[in-house]
């Protein structure tokens, strides 16, 4: 379940940014915040680069969560868990560009992206398929 919750995160945060990368910056996370927009100026390389990582990793997260082994799932959570604590230790210090509400939400949601990484990478809910016998 966290593998999928992590897979449909790369995507509609990788795919948004890789693809419409003016509106990403300008719009994220939706729903009337602007989180990216008022941290620096825009720069559609870095945008459309950022979007690309978390399409991978979201792509990833989802064959994980469909193949179902032990070692996937592992390996996409050390790889989530890269790129959210930079980023999460990066925001955290950086939380006076936004205001009470979005300083919370900022909080919330890249913790929970670092806690969903550990979860999948201790916990990974999958079980070895035993070898085939030869033959």
């Amino acid at each position: 379940m966290v593998l999928a919750l992590l897979a449909v995160a790369g995507a509609w945060i990788g795919g948004w940014a890789a693809l419409f990368p003016r509106w990403f910056f300008d719009e994220f996370p939706g729903f009337g915040r602007r989180w990216t927009a008022v941290d620096g100026p825009y720069n559609e390389h870095l945008v459309r680069d950022v979007g690309g990582f978390f399409l991978a990793l979201g792509v990833i997260a989802g064959v994980a969560a469909v193949v179902g082994t032990v070692v996937l799932a592992r390996i996409v959570g050390l790889g989530w868990l890269v790129i959210s604590v930079p980023h999460a230790a990066y925001h955290f210090t950086h939380l006076h560009v936004y205001d009470t509400l979005d300083q919370v939400l900022t909080v919330v949601s890249l913790s929970a992206g670092v806690v969903a990484s550990l979860w999948v990478l201790l916990f990974p809910g999958r079980k070895e398929r035993a070898p085939e016998p030869p033959g």
